[in-house]
């Protein structure tokens, strides 16, 4: 066994210890007790790692606090500044981790976040430590921040996300690795659009004439939408909801359309949105008025020449320690997008391998910890030392 999978084994007890207790905080988006909770765990442990840590609270544009950013620093003796991203917030509501507590079953843990991102996150500090205990430092700074809010666009965390890309190198993002071990490479735009219909109300035997039907508009503003599927390659457009009216005999007199926009490159992406746009401002039905919003849009993350770099560099790393790399695009979108949009050289997925994210049977290959580990602290050192294109 080669020194980082023999110091990345001597981390996984720690490791376990860690998942165990962070998985048993509920820390929802939004749900900011359970988050600073979280982050207080984190904390605890960057400090113990030798860390720098700083801590800035986010609130959405709105003003409603999101939890804390935690930022973690740790100086060496290079010049490149290298940034780990995970997120500690997930999807499920409070009360999900006391009714589906942590478990390991046949080599898998289970429980809310154990995939995303709390396994990849706690991935990112033992790789830190890794590289502390075989005396590693040559990189110029590793900083690893936690966000609160990831999985709602990072609405809150954006600036200081935008500050930290541009000021990096390269960003390794600690999203786990697909269920079948692939790193990720790509990741698709997305926007969520929220389209209001405003129409007139009428009785609907009596005088309908004197109505504007603001579901009939929507009805037909979704057909024309569910159109744009197939206009631009691997553009798609998603309605995923739609609010109308409230009576059988009442003209509705408003709607609500919620939709979901994504594409794998910058200019289909905004000739989408353009089109979208193009579409809510023309009207269908007389005397109905439709506005969109535009939340938390996430241009495309598209591979380029510094993505392969990583690639290339990932894939020598697993070949020195016997870990097969391959990497893939995905549809789903993440910090790596604004990351990337910031300026940094970005790869993602290189937490450990898990799966069914977002559902009650989420888990994480515990076999696959320490070999993902040394793979991230053997590409933060190769990284560190590398000639970059």
């Amino acid at each position: 066994m080669g020194p980082l999978l023999a110091a990345a084994g001597d981390r996984l007890a720690d490791y376990h210890d860690r998942l165990t207790r962070l998985v048993a905080v509920d820390s929802g988006s939004g749900h900011v007790d359970g988050l600073r909770a979280a982050a207080d765990l984190v904390q605890t442990w960057c400090l113990e790692a030798g860390m720098a840590v700083e801590r800035e609270p986010v609130a959405d544009p709105r003003g409603t606090p999101l939890g804390d950013v935690l930022v973690a620093r740790r100086r060496g003796t290079g010049r490149r500044r290298i940034l780990l991203a995970g997120h500690l917030d997930t999807v499920f509501p409070p009360g999900t981790a006391a009714a589906r507590p942590f478990r390991v079953h046949d080599g898998r843990a289970y429980g809310p976040g154990v995939s995303d991102d709390k396994g990849g996150l706690l991935a990112g500090l033992a790789a830190v430590e890794v590289l502390a205990a075989l005396g590693l430092h040559g990189y110029g700074e590793l900083v690893l921040v936690c966000t609160p809010d990831e999985e709602i666009g990072s609405t809150g965390s954006r600036p200081l996300l935008r500050t930290l890309g541009a000021a990096a190198d390269v960003a390794l993002c600690l999203e786990c690795a697909r269920d079948n071990g692939d790193l990720v490479s790509a990741r698709k735009g997305v926007a969520d659009l929220e389209v209001t219909l405003r129409g007139r109300a009428a009785h609907a035997g009596i005088e309908p004439e004197r109505g504007a039907n603001a579901l009939l508009a929507a009805a037909r503003l979704t057909v024309a939408l569910d159109a744009l599927n197939g206009r631009w390659p691997g553009v798609t457009v998603n309605v995923g909801a739609l609010e109308a009216g409230g009576r059988p005999n009442v003209v509705a007199d408003r709607a609500r359309l919620l939709v979901d926009l994504r594409a794998w490159r910058s200019a289909e992406y905004e000739a989408a949105l353009a089109e979208i746009r193009r579409l809510v401002a023309e009207p269908t039905v007389s005397g109905v008025r439709a506005e969109l919003a535009v939340h938390a849009p996430t241009p495309p993350w598209e591979p380029g020449p510094s993505g392969r770099w990583l690639t290339e560099l990932a894939a020598k790393v697993g070949a020195g320690i016997g870990v097969p790399v391959s990497h893939t695009a995905t549809g789903g979108c993440a910090d790596a997008n604004l990351l990337a949009e910031a300026g940094a050289a970005v790869l993602d997925g290189l937490g450990p391998v898990g799966g069914d994210d977002h559902s009650p049977t989420e888990w994480l290959d515990l076999d696959s910890v320490v070999p993902r580990v040394a793979l991230l602290a053997g590409l933060i050192d190769e990284v560190a030392r590398a000639e970059r294109p």
